[in-house]
């Protein structure tokens, strides 16, 4: 099932009564492929998925709402496009549960199907609103930078680490990541932090390479997938974790996490733009 087969980018009929019907999967080994990644992932992680528009009635009609979060493991063998997400749980919002216990399994058990592995849930109720996070990222600026650029397609050319040299431990972000929709157009726009172990990257050459992703189209985990492996090929470090956090839209927010060592998984602290 491809993109253009799914709902997004055309017009669809709204349902607000519960259809896990509506959710649309979509393979990831295509896009691997397309980046060399074989059967074999040289990474683990996870893809954080925020949602802050579920509501559903309680067995009285009363709504009820809770803000709901997805850990979607990578190595599943599928994800499930953003848009037939949306329409998924909007199905919810005229559908009465006995409890959000009973929402949170109803949806533990569709998105897991859909994506062929274990999808971790939580739901916060409005009385745990107050305790969900917000931070920026930790590590180096590198929108510090003033320099030049020109390059709006992905480059791995541009990226270069010094070898030879003591090795460098460090953490480095950027708030310049911006993507587009494969199949709308329509900008993803996002925050990316790179921790490396190794010889040291190129600062500005790596900014330069954030940037260069500014006309690319590709879903949020095929970005950071694309920039782990661009990394690892030309810069060579032992240790390498990605992250990028994505601003809403429709109600999502989604993060990708691709690490090879052992690093404690994102504590899902939302950024300021998000």
């Amino acid at each position: 099932m491809t993109p253009e087969q799914s709902p997004l980018g055309k017009a669809v009929v709204y349902t607000e009564q519960y259809d896990p019907t509506l959710l649309f999967p979509i393979e990831r080994k295509s896009a691997r492929d397309a980046i060399g990644i074989g059967a074999r992932l040289p990474f683990f992680g996870t893809d954080i998925w925020n949602a802050y528009e579920l509501s559903w009635l309680n067995r009285r009609g009363k709504p009820q709402i809770a803000v709901a979060t997805f850990f979607v493991p990578a190595d599943s063998p599928k994800i499930v496009e953003s848009k037939s997400f949306k329409l998924y749980l909007g199905s919810f919002a005229q559908t009465a549960f006995d409890s959000i216990d009973d929402v949170k399994a109803a949806i533990k058990r569709d998105v897991s199907t859909v994506c062929g592995a274990t999808v971790s849930v939580q739901l916060a109720a409005p009385g745990d609103f107050g305790k969900l996070a917000m931070e920026e990222f930790d590590g180096l600026s590198l929108d510090r930078l003033d320099l030049d650029t020109d390059v709006y397609s992905p480059d791995p050319s541009l990226l270069k680490a010094v070898h030879g040299e003591a090795p460098v431990d460090e953490t480095l972000f950027s708030n310049l990541l911006k993507s587009n929709c494969p199949v709308t157009g329509q900008p993803d726009w996002g925050s990316v932090q790179v921790r490396y172990y190794g010889g040291q990257i190129d600062h500005a050459g790596l900014l330069r390479y954030i940037v260069s992703f500014r006309e690319h189209t590709g879903f949020h985990e095929q970005c950071v997938e694309r920039i782990f492996m661009d990394i690892m090929r030309e810069c060579r470090p032992e240790r390498l974790a990605v992250y990028a956090r994505y601003t809403r839209r429709g109600g999502l927010d989604i993060n990708p996490f691709r690490t090879n060592f052992n690093l404690p998984m994102p504590d899902n602290a939302r950024l300021a733009r998000q």
